[in-house]
């Protein structure tokens, strides 16, 4: 195990009518005038806006609103953002929504105190070191970034998604209510699932030894998602897995499971082409990238992949022939995802194979060669990945 420091400060409010404690919270945060950032009208229609509302009121915090934020957002929200706060001098910014909404909202909390362009952050690989607070409301148990540090923004001018990151951009407080999901429909319940059985495998399969505290913590997390994601794929009204579900999010990604451990994120680079591109669900884009990515690397550790297959999938090890074994693992992975209804092949996803050197071209024009990570991956490997997913 590597050396490390972690500190994970956010404070939660976790069951049902835990909105209810919004206002208080934002107080003892430091708010003083609020922007509500949020998506569609899916918060409206499900009641989670007006009880949002509803508490600011009672602890008489004044607010302001910028919805319509999209799925896999984009920078021209970011801006629209922050060109609002200053003018209305916000001091806090409540993200109400899912990944999507989160992660804009963190790009704003960066962009307001910042002299610059807010996609410095971004491109450049700056650490965010200072931004207003924010606070979340979740609905959608998926991208973890109501725990984490982390923010993914896609960029109007050239359609690049990337990441930045900074401890000022950990929420205060995240409200995580299971009911608040519960009117989430199949597809999107089983891309949430994927997203966050992907976090977990891009720390999980590492270059360091001796980490089987970190091991163990990463494979009850999938095997929480083995359990419970038939369930709630059957009966979206289950209470208790969709709080299972949603707990297991933040643990996903607050990186709580990746402390002291190499980590990979290379299927994420990989799938942020399709997503950008095709604006497709990051949950479905990683569950067709993902399988084959294990496919193409499986030989760099056998013995990890084999691990893998054995503790999370309860494949029988086969010692004379180890390789087996972890291509059975990473079978069953897929044939999971695809139980729980999310796509095998690019097709599926309405990507085009003519497209494939586009998008190696357009991954390393921002990225080094080879990629770091589990296994170095070179504009070669890329590609075969893309090609795998056909």
């Amino acid at each position: 195990m590597e050396n490390f420091r972690f500190y994970a400060p956010t404070y939660f409010s976790f069951g049902n009518d835990s909105e209810r404690h919004i206002g208080e919270l934002v107080k003892r945060f430091g708010g003083h005038k609020v922007l509500i950032h949020y998506g569609g009208g899916s918060i409206k229609r499900n009641g989670v806006y007006q009880r949002t509302v509803d508490s600011l009121n009672e602890a008489s915090v004044p607010f302001i609103e910028l919805g319509g934020v999209k799925p896999n957002p984009r920078s021209d929200m970011v801006y629209a953002g922050i060109e609002l706060c200053r003018r209305e001098n916000v001091d806090f910014i409540l993200a109400v929504g899912g990944g999507s909404a989160i992660d804009s909202a963190k790009a704003i909390a960066a962009g307001v105190p910042y002299a610059g362009d807010f996609w410095d952050f971004y491109w450049k690989g700056i650490p965010v070191t200072e931004a207003l607070p924010v606070g979340t409301v979740l609905t959608i148990a998926a991208a973890g970034s109501e725990g984490s540090p982390d923010t993914v923004i896609t960029h109007e001018n050239g359609l690049y998604k990337r990441g930045a990151s900074g401890e000022a951009l950990r929420p205060k407080f995240s409200i995580l209510n299971p009911e608040s999901t519960l009117t989430l429909d199949p597809y999107q319940t089983a891309c949430g699932i994927t997203d966050i059985m992907a976090h977990v495998c891009e720390r999980y399969f590492t270059n360091t030894r001796d980490v089987e505290m970190t091991d163990r913590l990463c494979e009850a997390v999938l095997l929480t998602m083995v359990h419970e994601a038939p369930k709630v794929i059957a009966n979206p009204a289950d209470y208790q897995a969709r709080a299972n579900i949603m707990w297991a999010g933040m643990v996903a990604h607050n990186n709580i499971v990746g402390v002291g451990r190499a980590q990979d994120w290379n299927s994420h680079r990989i799938e942020h082409e399709l997503s950008s591109l095709y604006d497709v669900a990051h949950g479905a884009g990683l569950a067709v990238v993902m399988p084959n990515w294990m496919r193409h690397v499986m030989h760099h550790n056998i013995d990890r992949f084999a691990q893998f297959a054995v503790r999370v999938w309860g494949c029988a090890m086969d010692f004379e022939h180890p390789e087996a074994t972890a291509a059975e693992g990473i079978a069953r992975f897929r044939a999971f995802l695809n139980a729980i209804g999310m796509p095998a092949t690019l097709a599926q996803l309405g990507a085009n194979e003519a497209d494939i050197p586009a998008m190696v071209d357009h991954l390393f024009s921002a990225e080094p060669e080879p990629l770091p990570g589990f296994m170095q991956l070179t504009r070669a490997d890329v590609e075969a990945i893309y090609r795998l997913c056909l």
